[in-house]
């Protein structure tokens, strides 16, 4: 599924929160830069077409949206693409990146091991 940017945005929210309100949505965005509820009312249903969220229940003139799309299947292909356009396809250099170059905590550097040690084993 391709979303642009500001469609990933809402759907950022949306995930997180499990069940959102346009008003809500608006209120989030509203705090990070200026932009009419108008503008993510039109996002929101276009999500909505797109079959990424579904109306969950209505309280009096309110609707309210869950997610009806996994993060896992917008994120992998996004991630897919970066990896192709940034590093030419090659996962490795991005996997550098990261652990060079980014501030990654005492946690994060054991949850990566944690992945590495699964994955080797996957390949012996």
């Amino acid at each position: 599924m391709s979303l642009s940017d500001f469609e990933l945005e809402v759907m950022q929210i949306i995930w997180e929160s499990d069940e959102s309100t346009a008003p809500q949505v608006h209120e989030i965005i509203q705090s990070r830069r200026n932009v009419k509820y108008t503008t993510v009312k039109t996002i929101i249903d276009r999500l909505e077409k797109k079959g990424s969220l579904k109306r969950s229940r209505t309280e009096g003139r309110t609707i309210f949206y869950i997610p009806t799309t996994e993060k896992q299947s917008v994120r992998t292909p996004l991630i897919k693409e970066f990896i192709r356009k940034v590093f030419l396809g090659k996962s490795r250099p991005l996997a550098a990146h990261i652990l060079e170059q980014e501030d990654l905590s005492i946690e994060d550097i054991e949850y990566l091991e944690a992945l590495l040690d699964e994955r080797k084993k996957g390949l012996k």
